[in-house]
């Protein structure tokens, strides 16, 4: 992998699964107006950054990366 991973086990986790109730709160209670489908977006990055451990946000605001998980 190019970059080295900067987000650990439990934030990995956090970020999955607020990104997951974020789409949903962005198509099902929002009936996926503009507004909802960008909320949906929000949470489909936060998803993303957690399945591939990097983000980066983090990166740019200098977080170190993970060194063992």
């Amino acid at each position: 992998m190019l970059n080295r991973k900067n987000v650990g086990s439990k934030e990995r986790i956090a970020r999955v699964i607020g990104g997951c109730l974020t789409i949903w709160c962005g198509l099902v209670p929002l009936h996926a107006t503009a507004l909802g489908l960008a909320i949906a977006g929000v949470g489909v990055v936060s998803m993303a950054t957690g399945a591939i451990r990097y983000c980066p946000a983090c990166a740019i605001a200098g977080r170190k990366p993970i060194d063992n998980d």
